[in-house]
């Protein structure tokens, strides 16, 4: 299958995230929980890490996902529960995010507020909220919040979706 990697990224609900990428081809795992950057960025924020394959699913198309699966031009009030970054674990990929970002910024009316950030620390959700719609795709916050992200991945990202 290719090169074998991962990203952390976070923006809004882990739940939510969660589901999309792992509806997506190429992507082997999806851990949910809590990552923290460094400096500024060092208490945890809700986000997933992404193992994918490169050669199905490139980095490019995940963070355009990302951006368009969450309020990525939106600074509100719950930023430091929902930090909007891309997070990563080399300088290469780092490099490579910037790039990324920079390209899709044109693309959207408002400015992206997410941000490329150094992979520090992971905590894993708890087990009972771990692989949340899988297991309660009928409930109300799912059908409300995750749908409409799984319908616009049908929509906009179709090649992609498994």
């Amino acid at each position: 299958m290719g090169t074998h990697t991962k990203i952390a990224l976070g923006g809004g609900c882990h739940w939510c995230t969660e589901a999309v990428f792992q509806s997506l081809k190429g992507v082997d795992k999806v851990e949910q929980g809590y990552v923290s950057s460094l400096n500024q960025n060092n208490t945890f924020s809700e986000a997933v890490i992404i193992h994918f394959y490169e050669d199905v699913i490139p980095l490019e198309v995940l963070v355009e996902i990302h951006l368009h699966t969450h309020k990525s031009t939106s600074n509100h009030s719950m930023r430091d529960k929902y930090r909007s970054a891309i997070y990563t674990f080399s300088e290469a990929q780092e490099m490579e995010a910037i790039t990324v970002l920079k390209n899709f910024n044109n693309t959207f009316e408002k400015t992206i507020i997410t941000e490329v950030l150094p992979f520090s620390e992971f905590k894993a959700s708890r087990e009972a909220i771990q692989n949340y719609y899988k297991k309660n795709p009928e409930k109300p916050f799912c059908k409300q919040f995750i749908n409409p992200k799984l319908k616009l991945l049908v929509d906009k990202f179709s090649k992609y979706v498994i």
